[in-house]
């Protein structure tokens, strides 16, 4: 299947402006974009001809990561095919441009996979729901960070030892949990529908199976209390509070440590007067390295202590921003600073946006940087509990997805697009299968890499 163009910007014409034409005549026009593009059509994927290596891609992109930290990411990236999924965005958003599109564009989270979706504190301190990474962010056609996370669904439920079919009905769930969501928000005034939150409270209480509600409410339990406890990484030295080491993961700085403090002192002029005042109330007193995740491994990371005159402590995490992996398809971003690329997507797609969010005005060397506070623990831990809370977590993931896409885009259009039948669901189900079976495949393809000493994985 060659790589198809995608179509201009429609939501950017002046006669789709959402301020000047109904929600019918947005609906209308979203419909009409079956014709170009039936809903059916996103059931396709094969891989084409031309297709390029997946492993050639992991390996182009880590030449501009920190070498040293490449076998950490690979070791990860192998335990399983989700793992591979996560790590892999790279390899997906370039096999997303081969397929069909409407080329309705919003600002797109670019890795909507199921771990990048969390509970966390709001600034209020009430748990919300929400994407938790953006990385990647940037405007896009919606329907790709649909089927990211419908695939992503299928290759989790896989690991998770569900059925062929269990597998697809649960991403055909999360894509009607998407549509659903957004038929509750498409009528609703601008203002009410930019406001609302996943109540995450709330959805768990209404799960009807006791053991999955209390295992839920379980995690969640634990990540605030985590969070609360700075995640254990803080101990009070005779000089006052620091990091705690845990090599090899998180160490004390050497060559990277003048850039890092840097960063720390310029970040404060993206933030707004208000928060400034709030930084200002800390001191930067300690700074260590730290590797993440998965997809960011090998990415600049550190964490830096703040503690306030009382002694009280805050850890913000500085986080290096590169191009996004959807820029090559879906066009550059019209910020040449990724660290305001991640935090502008940020702002636009989250409900409740870190208070302290902001990025670093110039770049520190050739890298880019945005600042937030040190990410609370996530609810579900994916890996272990997959049998017990995939089917929530689809269903839930889908209706954030929405949330985050209706703040972003116009819900009226996307609405008149999917429909009021379960066509789109089904497409997107059978696509995911088909990519759950490539990533299968491709991860299989990785482990030969390594096998062969083409890459080096870590031991673990």
């Amino acid at each position: 299947m060659a790589s198809k163009t995608i179509p201009r910007k429609r939501s950017n014409d002046p006669q789709l402006s959402a301020a000047d034409h109904t929600l019918a005549e947005r609906a209308l026009f979203g419909k009409s974009l079956r014709r170009e593009v039936p809903r059916a059509a996103h059931a396709e994927w094969s891989a084409p001809p031309d297709r390029r290596d997946p492993v050639e891609i992991l390996i182009e992109q880590g030449k501009s990561r920190i070498q040293s930290l490449l076998p950490i990411r690979y070791a990860r990236m192998r335990t399983d095919p989700f793992a591979f999924l996560r790590g892999g965005a790279a390899i997906m958003s370039a096999d997303l441009a081969c397929t069909p599109s409407t080329g309705y564009r919003v600002q797109s989270c670019g890795d909507a996979h199921l771990a990048n979706f969390g509970a966390y504190a709001a600034p209020a301190g009430l748990p919300v729901f929400d994407v938790s990474d953006f990385d990647e962010t940037l405007p896009a056609p919606f329907e790709w960070d649909i089927k990211r996370l419908a695939t992503s669904i299928v290759v989790a439920a896989h690991v998770g030892h569900h059925s062929a079919k269990a597998s697809r009905l649960l991403a055909c769930d999360a894509v009607r949990a998407y549509r659903a969501h957004m038929a509750t928000l498409a009528p609703l005034p601008p203002i009410d529908a930019w406001s609302q939150r996943i109540d995450l409270a709330k959805v768990i209480s209404r799960i009807d199976k006791p053991k999955v509600r209390n295992a839920i409410e379980g995690n969640l339990a634990r990540a605030l209390d985590s969070a609360s406890a700075h995640f254990g990484l803080i101990e009070l030295g005779p000089n006052g509070p620091r990091i705690i080491e845990k090599k090899p993961l998180i160490h004390r700085l050497d060559e990277h440590e003048l850039p890092t403090r840097d960063a720390f002192a310029s970040y404060a002029q993206s933030l707004s007067e208000d928060r400034r005042a709030l930084l200002g109330r800390y001191a930067l007193r300690d700074v260590a390295f730290k590797t993440v995740g998965v997809g960011s491994v090998g990415t600049f990371c550190a964490i830096g202590l703040m503690v306030a005159g009382d002694g009280s402590p805050l850890l913000l995490q500085i986080k290096e921003a590169k191009a996004s992996v959807l820029a090559p398809f879906a066009g550059a971003s019209a910020y040449a600073n990724h660290g305001q690329r991640v935090v502008v997507g940020q702002r636009t797609m989250q409900a409740a946006t870190d208070t302290l969010l902001g990025w670093i005005g110039e770049p520190i060397g050739d890298r880019y940087f945005y600042v937030r506070r040190l990410k609370d623990a996530r609810l579900a831990d994916i890996g272990m509990r997959l049998e017990t809370m995939l089917p929530f977590y689809a269903d839930v993931c889908g209706r954030t997805l929405a949330r985050a896409h209706a703040r972003a885009g116009d819900a009226a259009l996307i609405l008149g697009y999917l429909g009021k039948s379960s066509a789109f669901d089904e497409a997107v189900g059978d696509f995911a299968v088909a990519y759950a079976n490539q990533t299968e495949n491709d991860w299989q393809a990785f482990e030969t890499a390594i096998r062969s000493g083409r890459i080096v994985a870590a031991t673990q």
